[in-house]
């Protein structure tokens, strides 16, 4: 166990503490650091822990060989394409409420390309992702079911982005998207990608009840009822609705296989590789139950125009389908190579938010949702 052990109560001042002064101070000092620790979740999974298959208990999901820095989280207003374009700084004025935050970062993601020049995560107040508290959520009786039709003959082509692998789609019709749930309009299909770590402890972005999954899918859409474009939308409220899904290790995913049979044809970055007629349904789980949240892109411009939909039930892989993941790169061809892996944002506070759910929570004592 971590001699701060996050979970335990801090030990008493030592005997004489009051003939001196000094004990006492450190006393102190030692009280606000460990309840401070507990605040921002430093938690470090113990060895055995980490390569346990489907969930594991890793704070907010980031490698225990993490770097612990402290940068800035600054409450900013509604973001502006200016003002969260990739490759400039997030701006706030010297009234803006600052806080340190205390962040324990990947050895890829923060210092890969797509975060350059990003001084500072701007805080905002419904950044993504979160951790999703069970029993904290709150059941909402008018969130419908999710109405999903996808064509699959609308997928174009598969790529490597330089982030993640990404399946992208004709988003010219109405021919693939989403629409009742938590949304008023009808949102197309853009694409959607996987996010994952470097073992099987950690990788999703999302987490429940501090608990992460080894990968996560997105499945990104965008609002044509009120915007024109992906790109338009991105920018505008509710402009953007993603659909996520946890991948746990299990049983082999006979319709994940046909992507993973085309990893090697895009191993580096900017590679790109046909896989014919793809039905994005077959990655969704059996049950449609979900959680809903306002949110933001995990990826910059990180902007907060995404309603998300969390699916409760996860799918299962095969370790050998998650692993082929792990193979492909950042990197083009011709550069040094770096893995690709460990590709997803850190936990974000929840400020204020309200997470509603489309299912009841199950009652006390009941061993689903209470300990997942």
């Amino acid at each position: 166990m971590h001699p701060l052990s996050l979970r335990g109560s801090v030990p008493g001042p030592p005997a004489g503490a009051g003939k001196h002064r000094w004990c006492q101070t450190l006393y102190q000092l030692f009280s606000r650091i460990h309840t401070y620790l507990k605040r921002v979740w430093f938690i470090n999974p113990a060895p055995e822990e980490i390569d346990k298959p489907g969930l594991s208990l890793v704070g907010v999901s980031r490698p225990p060989f993490a770097q612990v820095v402290t940068s800035p989280l600054c409450t900013v207003g509604a973001p502006s394409p200016n003002a969260l374009a990739p490759g400039s700084a997030p701006h706030s004025s010297p009234s803006d409420p600052c806080i340190t935050y205390l962040s324990l970062t990947f050895p890829h993601m923060e210092s890969h390309l797509l975060w350059k020049g990003l001084a500072s995560v701007p805080g905002g107040t419904r950044q993504s992702p979160i951790n999703i508290r069970w029993r904290d959520s709150v059941y909402d009786p008018r969130l419908k079911p999710l109405q999903v039709s996808y064509a699959a003959a609308s997928c174009l082509h598969v790529w490597n982005t330089g982030y993640f692998f990404q399946v992208e789609f004709d988003d010219s019709t109405e021919g693939s998207g989403i629409s009742g749930g938590p949304l008023e309009n009808h949102y197309r299909l853009k694409q959607f990608h996987f996010h994952w770590g470097a073992v099987n402890a950690w990788g999703s972005e999302h987490t429940v009840d501090d608990r992460a999954y080894p990968a996560e899918l997105h499945l990104v859409h965008w609002n044509s009822v009120k915007y024109q474009n992906y790109k338009e939308a991105i920018m505008g409220e509710n402009g953007v609705a993603v659909i996520g899904v946890f991948l746990q290790l299990g049983a082999h995913h006979e319709g994940l296989q046909k992507l993973v049979e085309v990893l090697p044809e895009i191993k580096h970055k900017g590679a790109r590789a046909t896989v014919g007629p793809f039905q994005p349904s077959c990655l969704l789980p059996t049950c449609r139950d979900y959680w809903t949240y306002p949110g933001s892109l995990t990826t910059p411009p990180l902007t907060e125009s995404v309603t998300w939909i969390i699916q409760k039930q996860p799918i299962e892989v095969a370790p050998n389908q998650l692993a082929a993941f792990r193979t492909l790169l950042f990197s083009a061809l011709g550069e040094e190579e770096q893995m690709m892996v460990n590709n997803n944002r850190p936990v974000q506070p929840l400020m204020n938010r309200e997470i509603r759910s489309s299912f009841q929570a199950v009652e006390e004592g009941s061993e689903v949702g209470s300990n997942l």
